[in-house]
């Protein structure tokens, strides 16, 4: 018997099906017994402790919420793209179960603080993501459970491999469940309008054409008021200077905490939960200890170690006393700048950064069949990018440049030596 071919969802759904009040959604529907166990798996309930946002609080202060509430609410959309009709009839009910779990599970490995955690310690979230389901974890043993083969293909959607590219589209794409949540849910938790735009709309005008997702001309409009939203939720939410500082202090404690312990300093506290981080060996439980609360504790301890700089930078990160920053014109400023923070008792290294945002609304791969194009189905059935049906888009990608900013980040104490830059 082909487990796939007569696997039917109606086998496995709830007795009692539960549902979970959500402020974007209104109510997040849990119809499957497999999906409330993966809910109220270890790697999930993780997520709780992991803040989507990372430091876009410390601008926005009720932008609080978790990895966790954005996963059940990816998990939501994804439910609804399925109940459109033309995904309804276009998958097999082992695929819509695939691509719910990958929705649900798509963000399980970020680290605490996320892309932060990431760039210093050389992890990638998805690499991690993809280790959890496939390596030993509750969440792997959930899936086994019902067919040995399903982590493997949870897996593949994520990792972009799955045969059925309407599955990575749903999951991962220029326009899918991980962006339509995290605009709406973002832009909400950080009291903004920014990320506004009309999901109904463009759901209704899905459509399966060629093997792929796309859409009817008449949602043209909805899903350029979706790009705009993205850009303007990146400028002026994710890219917010004050929210960089922060990241970047961050970055710098972290930063630290690996340059004395490959130099042998002995630590007050043990870094039991780093040292697996530290070393580049590590279970996958080992990942699953770190959120963070253990962090917050770690910058708690660190300072009152004998290491100035460590102790220092975590006071800084606890206390909010964050870098100042300013635009940079030239990386000749830039070492000029260092050099005083130098004279000043400031070690470069972990207390000047620089860095050099750039947003791209639209990302255009011509007629070459890329997954990412967004594509549009006009009424004779003929399919066009997106950026042929929209004067909007085209114009984004015609303009000469993108925006960009670069900015320098530096302690308060030396702003009055900077202003001659």
């Amino acid at each position: 018997m082909n487990f796939k071919e007569n696997f039917r969802l109606q086998s496995i759904e709830l007795n009692e099906k539960r549902v979970i009040r959500d402020a974007i959604h209104d109510y997040i529907h849990v119809d499957h017994l497999i999906i409330w166990r993966l809910i109220n798996s270890k790697e999930m309930q993780r997520l709780r402790r992991i803040k989507q946002l990372g430091g876009t609080y410390q601008v926005f202060q009720s932008a609080e919420h978790s990895r966790f509430v954005h996963s059940l609410g990816v998990y939501q959309v994804v439910r609804r793209m399925l109940e459109t009709e033309c995904l309804t009839n276009a998958l097999s009910d082992y695929d819509k179960l695939c691509v719910m779990c990958a929705g649900l599970l798509h963000d399980i490995g970020h680290g605490p603080f996320s892309h932060s955690f990431e760039g210093v310690f050389e992890e990638n979230h998805e690499d991690m993501t993809v280790r959890m389901i496939l390596e030993e974890s509750e969440v792997h043993d959930i899936l086994v459970s019902l067919y040995k083969q399903l982590p493997q293909d949870v897996a593949s959607i994520i990792q972009h491999t799955h045969p059925n590219r309407i599955l990575i589209q749903m999951v991962s794409s220029q326009l899918d469940a991980d962006r339509m949540d995290y605009l709406l849910r973002d832009s909400y938790m950080s009291g903004t309008t920014y990320g506004h735009f009309d999901m109904s709309r463009i759901l209704r005008t899905m459509r399966i054409h060629d093997g792929k997702i796309v859409y009817k001309e008449s949602g043209v409009q909805a899903i350029e008021n979706y790009i705009l939203a993205r850009y303007h939720m990146y400028w002026q939410v994710y890219y917010h200077p004050t929210a960089r500082s922060y990241e970047h202090l961050l970055q710098s404690v972290f930063q630290r905490v690996k340059d004395l312990y490959y130099d042998g300093y002995v630590f007050q506290t043990h870094l039991h939960y780093l040292i697996p981080m530290l070393e580049h060996h590590f279970q996958v439980s080992d990942f699953v200890d770190l959120d963070e609360a253990v962090i917050l504790y770690y910058f708690k301890e660190f300072t009152r170690e004998k290491d100035f700089i460590l102790s220092d930078l975590s006071s800084r990160f606890l206390n909010r006393h964050l870098f100042k920053y300013k635009q940079l014109k030239s990386q000749k400023d830039l070492m000029s700048i260092k050099a005083i923070a130098q004279e000043k008792g400031y070690h470069p290294d972990y207390y000047i950064v620089s860095d050099n945002q750039k947003q791209i609304p639209y990302l255009h791969y011509g007629e070459s069949g890329e997954l990412s194009e967004i594509e549009i189905l006009d009424s004779e059935g003929c399919l066009s990018p997106l950026p042929m049906k929209s004067e909007i888009v085209s114009a984004i990608l015609n303009s000469k440049r993108f925006k960009s900013d670069q900015k320098v980040f530096f302690p308060k104490e030396i702003k009055d030596e900077l202003s001659i830059f």
